[in-house]
């Protein structure tokens, strides 16, 4: 069936062989002397200088105000759920005590 691949590393290095090995990018090789190939060099990659998201006052307080907006709807389902945990026990101990009523009643007679 299915068996784990381990990479194989004869010596105690700490240097862990990978499993899957990518091929070397081309190395472009420039001549010494000046040339008429017309090389060109490759864009450097633009560089971020601040936080990727950039949020307006108004989109701060929407922000703030969402989240304050979840944090009220999921306090008040909590408590709804604690609620009728404590409404159903109360009923069932209600309950309880007038089945406990009733045969001590018939006991008696």
């Amino acid at each position: 069936m299915i068996r784990p691949r381990i990479p194989v590393n004869p010596l105690p290095t700490g240097i862990v062989t990978p499993l899957i090995t990518t091929a070397p990018a081309p190395v472009e090789q420039h001549h010494t002397t000046a040339c008429t190939c017309q090389h060109t060099t490759p864009a450097p990659a633009p560089v971020a200088s601040g936080p990727a998201v950039r949020l307006s006052p108004a989109g701060v307080l929407a922000v703030v105000g969402g989240g304050a907006a979840v944090v009220l709807v999921v306090g008040a389902v909590l408590v709804s759920m604690l609620l009728a945990v404590a409404i159903t026990g109360a009923s069932v101990a209600v309950c309880a005590v007038v089945l406990r009523s009733l045969l001590n009643d018939s006991r008696k007679r």
